[in-house]
C-alpha cells in the first residue's frame, strides 16, 4: 500500500545517506540491479527505492529494473537519481518483459540481481542463472509469497534468498526444505524522523480507524469491515477509512453499502504520503489473512499510533499486546471488533501503546540500520561467489 513522502517532500541528495565507510578509493563498484515487476504504490516498492538511494554508492552501483506499467513512484525515483530502466509497458508480465530482460542479462550481467516481489523471483531466477549472472538474491517477503515464488523448486536456482521476519525463514526452511545457511533475516526499516508523530492534540473527532492496504483478498477487508459493523452503534462518531487500490474496490464498496451507513466508511486512493491520515487516525488497523513485515505497521507505530493487527506471518514481531497494541485471530470480527471498542473506548491507553509503538521503532527498525544489513550481506556474496557465507541474521 501506498506509503512514503512523494517528490519535493524533501530535498536531500543521496550523497547525504551513506555511510562514511566503504572499500578502497581504486575498488569498482558492484553493479546491482533490483528487479521490480513494477513501481505502482506498495511497501516493497517504496523500501526498494529507499534501500536504492542509501546504499553506499562507492561500493555499488544501482539500478531498477521494471518488468511492467506502474509509474506511481516513479517521479520519486526521479527525485532522488535512481536509474529506471523500463522492460515493458503492459499492464502484466508477458513476452516482451521477458525477452528484454532476457537481454539485457544476457549482453551484461550485473555483478548483484536482486529479485523483489513475486514474478521477478520467478523469471530472475531462471532467466539470471542462464545467463551466468555471477550473484541472484532473491526475496521472499509476502506471507504468500513461498508457495507463489514456488520455491520448493526454483530456490537452487539462486545464491542467497532474503526474508524480513523469522516466523518466514521457520517457514521456508521446515516446510520448503531451503537450507537455513541459504537464508537471511532483514527487518524492514522506517524513517523515524519523517514518520513522526502529528501536532499534538491534532486527533480528530470524529475518531478514525484507518487501514492501509491493497484491496485485494489477502488483506481481508470483508473482516474488518464485519468488526466495524459491530461497533459502530457503540461509536456513532467513529469513522473507518480504508486507503488502497485493487481489483476489489467494487466489492467491498457493496459489502459496506449492505451493513453500513454511507457516511461511516471512507475509501481513500493509494497516496504517495500517508502521514496527514496517520496524524488523523486514532488506530491503525491490519486484517490480513497473510503478511511477512507491513511496512504501514511500522510507520504507524513512527507516527505514534497504537495498531490492532491479524496473529499472522511476522506481525507477532512488530504488534506488542498490551504495549503497542492489539493482535487477534485472522478471519474473527468479533475478536477484532473487540480490539477497536478497547481503543475507541480508552484514549489514554491508545496514547500509551502509541507512545511505546514509537519507541520501539526508533530503536530497532531505523532505515540507516537496515541499509547496514543489506550491505553487510551483499558484500559477503560478492566476496564468495561460489559458496556465499552470510549471517544467519543481521
Amino acid at each position: 500500500m501506498a506509503r512514503g513522502q512523494g517528490p519535493g517532500v524533501r530535498d536531500q541528495g543521496r550523497s547525504r545517506l551513506w555511510p562514511l565507510s566503504g572499500p578502497s578509493p581504486t575498488a569498482r563498484p558492484a553493479r546491482l540491479v533490483f528487479l521490480l515487476q513494477d513501481l505502482k504504490f506498495g511497501g516493497t516498492q517504496r523500501q526498494t527505492l529507499e534501500l536504492a538511494r542509501r546504499l553506499d554508492p562507492g561500493r555499488f552501483q544501482v539500478e531498477v529494473w521494471v518488468m511492467t506499467a506502474g509509474d506511481d513512484l516513479a517521479p520519486l525515483a526521479r527525485e532522488w537519481g535512481i536509474p529506471v530502466v523500463r522492460l515493458a509497458r503492459q499492464a502484466a508480465v508477458g513476452p516482451l518483459a521477458l525477452i528484454n530482460l532476457w537481454r539485457r542479462l544476457h549482453r551484461q550481467p550485473p555483478d548483484l540481481l536482486m529479485l523483489l516481489t513475486v514474478v521477478p523471483n520467478i523469471w530472475g531466477r531462471i532467466l539470471g542463472r542462464l545467463a551466468r549472472a555471477p550473484v541472484i538474491v532473491g526475496n521472499c517477503r509476502g506471507g504468500g509469497a513461498p508457495w507463489r515464488q514456488h520455491e520448493r523448486l526454483l530456490w537452487p536456482l539462486m545464491n542467497h534468498l532474503l526474508c524480513n521476519t523469522a516466523a518466514l525463514k521457520a517457514e521456508l526452511t521446515q516446510r520448503y526444505g531451503i537450507p537455513p545457511a541459504r537464508i537471511t533475516v532483514i527487518l524492514n526499516g522506517v524513517d523515524t524522523e519523517f514518520y513522526g508523530p502529528g501536532p499534538a492534540g491534532q486527533r480528530p473527532n470524529p475518531q478514525v480507524i484507518l487501514s492501509v492496504a491493497r484491496l485485494v483478498p489477502d488483506k481481508d477487508h470483508d473482516t474488518l469491515i464485519a468488526a466495524f459493523s459491530q461497533v459502530s452503534a457503540a461509536f456513532p462518531q467513529a469513522e473507518l477509512w480504508l486507503v488502497g487500490d485493487g481489483p476489489r474496490r467494487q466489492a467491498i464498496q457493496e459489502q459496506v453499502r449492505r451493513s453500513l451507513a454511507p457516511d461511516r466508511v471512507r475509501f481513500w486512493p493509494g497516496q504517495p504520503d500517508i502521514r496527514p491520515l496517520l496524524h488523523q487516525a486514532c488506530l491503525l488497523v491490519l486484517s490480513s489473512r497473510y503478511e511477512a513485515l507491513p511496512n504501514v505497521v511500522l510507520e504507524a507505530m513512527a507516527a505514534g499510533l497504537p495498531v490492532a493487527a491479524t496473529r499472522v506471518g511476522g506481525l507477532p514481531e512488530l504488534v506488542v499486546p498490551g504495549r503497542t497494541g492489539w493482535l487477534v485471530p485472522p478471519g474473527d470480527a468479533p475478536a477484532l471488533a473487540a480490539a477497536m471498542s478497547q481503543a475507541l473506548g480508552d484514549a489514554g491507553a491508545r496514547e500509551a501503546l502509541g507512545r511505546a509503538g514509537r519507541e520501539i521503532a526508533v530503536a530497532n527498525f531505523s532505515l540507516e540500520a537496515m541499509t547496514r544489513r543489506y550491505e553487510t550481506v551483499l558484500s559477503s556474496l560478492l566476496k564468495d561467489r561460489r559458496a556465499p557465507k552470510c549471517p544467519d541474521r543481521v
